[in-house]
């Protein structure tokens, strides 16, 4: 028995040592992420409700692995490091061509369907319409993110806004709701973030949110999805995309979680629906 013991773990460490699949090791548990587009803290306190909500209809151990950036998202996707991961649209497109196709969006927020982009000036600014932000100081989010960057630059294009010419600077702060903090403190005299954090701050009386207004509000388009890496098990996928669906804010348990996912419901999406995200990143040259 003894023997038998040291030459599992033997195989084991020789595994990881080539480089097998985490997934190949352990079949038991769902490595999840999401792209990192609000602080940390806030990230895993919106998903541990869901978390536990997942083990419970899948039977796997769900477990959430922050990231550092975007890409870090994209590339776990790609490699099997991460199986179930929160996108924004823009980042969708990215897996997508990264995987060839075979990363597949799952569900999303029925928001999601007509997602919008806030620009945001000091409550004491005199600009009354995007033209008069031309030799402003400007923060977009992270370049990845696709509320944050991709699609406000796409709207400011349309309205014969070039942010590298027309604005005196462009900074990146990260994420949306340091978009915010920047156009509040002065290190930018005007940014642009998700609506829906732009709500979530003002509604929890956030300090920075009160000393900012919205100038302006884009078109809406599609945005956020749930995204499984390729070649997840059919039957996990399945029970996934069943959870998600089930989700019911007459439940008092279940609505926790969407109020955390500022959801009202879940509803199926498919790689079809960012193909004009996928348009506009090629037409302002964030993708070829």
């Amino acid at each position: 028995m003894k023997r038998q013991f040291l030459q599992t773990t033997l195989y084991c460490l020789l595994g990881l040592a080539a480089g097998v699949p985490a997934h190949a090791q352990s079949a038991t548990t769902l490595r999840v992420a999401a792209i990192p587009d609000e602080a940390p803290t806030e990230l895993q306190r919106k998903f541990k409700p869901l978390g536990e909500y997942l083990k419970k209809e899948t039977g796997l151990d769900v477990q959430f692995t922050p990231v550092t950036d975007y890409a870090a998202v994209v590339e776990g996707l790609a490699t099997n490091k991460i199986d179930l991961a929160w996108l924004g649209g823009f980042t969708f497109v990215q897996a997508k061509l990264r995987t060839g196709g075979a990363a597949v969006p799952i569900v999303q927020r029925a928001e999601d369907e007509k997602f919008t982009s806030k620009f945001i000036v000091p409550t004491d600014s005199k600009a009354k319409t995007l033209a008069d932000l031309r030799g402003a100081t400007f923060a977009f989010g992270a370049p990845s993110s696709t509320s944050g960057h991709l699609m406000p630059r796409h709207f400011l294009l349309l309205a014969g806004i070039n942010p590298e010419k027309d604005f005196k600077t462009v900074a990146y702060s990260g994420a949306h709701d340091a978009t915010v903090a920047f156009v509040a403190s002065g290190r930018a005299e005007a940014g642009v973030l998700n609506a829906s954090v732009m709500d979530k701050l003002a509604e929890s009386a956030n300090p920075n949110a009160a000393k900012v207004r919205v100038l302006a509000t884009t078109a809406p388009y599609y945005d956020y999805n749930w995204t499984v890496r390729p070649g997840l098990d059919p039957a996990t996928t399945r029970k996934l995309t069943d959870a998600f669906l089930k989700l019911d804010a007459a439940n008092p348990a279940q609505k926790e979680v969407l109020e955390l996912q500022r959801a009202s419901k879940f509803i199926p999406t498919q790689a079809s629906n960012y193909d004009g995200i996928e348009a506009a990143a090629k037409s302002a040259g964030l993708i070829k």
